[in-house]
């Protein structure tokens, strides 16, 4: 329909009915983490077979941070002197967004989580990073190893 559509208008209104649909097609891929307000949408996903986050793994991770209302990145494992971050899943040891919206996710998986203010650093936020009282995070997060699980390999005939 998007495409019919398109081929009527004018350029101007072709891109904007391609963006809307594209827009569109995106906010379709996100879904709700179980009990949460936090969304998860999967960016690139694991190879088949490859172990899944459960309570209570030891996950290292490379995450990138930023606020919602201002796009400013706060904080990635990727930056110049950081290093890949590991944390144990489910059990509360990082926010409840983050916590609640990995599990289930795979090794080789990279995962996008939209955490409103309540599920991150709440009212208060936590300046000396720059998120703001009340402020929303995206992470953007890849799962590169559990501890004790290994990878699924791949056999070549």
């Amino acid at each position: 329909m998007v495409a019919a559509l398109a081929r009527l208008a004018s350029p101007a209104s072709r891109r904007s009915l391609l963006l809307i649909a594209g827009l569109a097609s995106r906010a379709s891929a996100w879904e709700a983490v179980a009990g949460l307000k936090t969304m998860k949408t999967t960016v690139t996903a694991a190879p088949d077979g490859s172990p899944t986050v459960v309570k209570g793994d030891t996950v290292t991770v490379h995450a990138t941070g930023t606020v919602k209302q201002n796009e400013k990145k706060f904080w990635s494992t990727k930056d110049p002197g950081q290093q890949p971050f590991t944390y144990q899943a489910g059990v509360g040891g990082v926010i409840t967004g983050w916590d609640q919206g990995l599990l289930g996710a795979s090794v080789g998986e990279t995962r996008k989580l939209d955490i409103p203010a309540e599920e991150g650093y709440g009212d208060g936020g936590f300046p000396a990073w720059g998120i703001p009282p009340g402020g929303g995070l995206f992470f953007e997060i890849e799962v590169l190893s559990i501890k004790g699980k290994k990878s699924a390999k791949k056999v070549e005939f």
